[in-house]
């Protein structure tokens, strides 16, 4: 039987978050939501322009309101952000609102998946893989002490981590996969 009223997932940039989380709220009947397309639904701009004029902080400002707000719905499954476990009031609402799956994958897969994105702000370098191993460093940690769940989605197909993901809540299983 699931037993989450919500689920909430965390990770890094490409790791599947939004495509995982749809897919999932469809096989659960349960309403999708993304933090990141919400907030771009409250500005109206897209998120690289968020941070062009309010630089990081006034984007996990909007982003702390954002899960306030989402955190609260019922029968959701929530896509984050991938830098929303660095606010522990953000990882505080997630584990106390809903079950957490972290979807985790290297930095190389990240970068495969996120290299023709322009949507990316933190990855406007010089050096892209780089910039993921160093959050993934400084994230890693935070993203396993939020889970409940823990789920590769290293070289798996969409489907395949869904039915996962699905058979786990129904056994009542946490841990790593």
């Amino acid at each position: 039987m699931i037993r989450a009223q919500n689920i909430f997932i965390v990770g890094p940039m490409g790791a599947g978050k939004s495509t995982v989380g749809r897919q999932l709220a469809e096989a659960l009947s349960y309403t999708f939501k993304d933090s990141d397309q919400e907030i771009q639904r409250r500005t109206g701009v897209d998120i690289p322009t968020i941070f062009e004029f309010e630089g990081e902080a006034g984007f996990r400002a909007r982003e702390r309101q954002v899960i306030v707000d989402l955190v609260a719905g019922e029968r959701i499954v929530l896509a984050t952000g991938g830098g929303v476990i660095l606010d522990p009031e953000n990882r505080q609402d997630l584990a106390a609102r809903g079950v957490v799956i972290y979807l985790h994958c290297s930095a190389e897969q990240q970068h495969a998946r996120t290299a023709r994105d322009r949507n990316r702000p933190l990855l406007d370098t010089e050096e892209p893989l780089q910039r993921l191993r160093e959050l993934m460093e400084e994230r890693e940690p935070l993203y396993r002490q939020v889970a409940d769940m823990v789920v590769t989605t290293e070289k798996r197909g969409t489907g395949s981590v869904v039915k996962e993901i699905v058979r786990r809540l129904e056994e009542g299983a946490t841990g790593v996969l």
